[in-house]
């Protein structure tokens, strides 16, 4: 199966290709359309500021190619701050407007619960709750941890499209989303050891099956 990794300059490339190709994956990556266009399956990963993001696939106008690829129903998982540019806006730094695949906008955590201070970012291992299986998510996962580094994440979602979500300070954050060909994972799966390599073989298990 050959993925198309979105290089458009703000992702973690060099651990998710990596992670890729232990599961047997050919791996691109590119920002070239053509050579997406010959992907099985595309990943959007990301690290940084959201409008730094959001300009950056506007330069390149990759945020028009991915509207394209959600109109022809293409396989697109997108991966924490890649996750975060397919709502449909964020307040990181200043407003900004996402790609709008999912409904819900990002917001920073606020560091208080009531009368309670908590640690922003949220960084480290939590639990991932599954409220709503997709297709591709049929079986126990052999774990139940994975790993999360963000000061951010998505509010007001639409709860038809949310997957599975972990409890921080009484948020429930979205971990996984998803809507038709399109998925999206908070947390970093590559580095979230047995449950994250089985969540990204489950989805190139559905993609395949598609």
């Amino acid at each position: 199966m050959k993925i198309g990794v979105i290089d458009y300059g703000m992702g973690n490339l060099f651990s998710v290709e990596q992670a890729l190709q232990r599961l047997g994956c050919e791996v691109i990556v590119t920002a070239q359309e053509h050579e997406l266009d010959a992907a099985d399956a595309l990943l959007l990963p990301g690290v940084g500021a959201f409008p730094d993001a959001m300009k950056r696939l506007a330069d390149t106008k990759l945020d028009c190619y991915l509207q394209k690829v959600k109109a022809e129903n293409r396989p697109l998982l997108g991966i924490c701050l890649g996750m975060q540019l397919l709502f449909e806006e964020s307040a990181e730094v200043t407003p900004t407007k996402g790609l709008g695949f999912f409904k819900g906008s990002i917001q920073r955590f606020s560091g208080v619960q009531g009368e309670q201070s908590y640690r922003v970012p949220h960084m480290g291992w939590n639990e991932l709750i599954v409220t709503n299986r997709p297709a591709w998510l049929k079986d126990e996962a052999p774990a139940e941890h994975v790993y999360f580094v963000h000061s951010f994440y998505a509010a007001n979602i639409d709860e038809k499209e949310l997957v599975a979500y972990a409890d921080y300070h009484g948020i429930a954050v979205p971990g996984i989303v998803a809507n038709g060909s399109i998925t999206g994972m908070q947390f970093h799966p590559e580095k979230s050891g047995d449950l994250g390599v089985y969540l990204l073989e489950q989805w190139l298990k559905g993609v395949a099956a598609c």
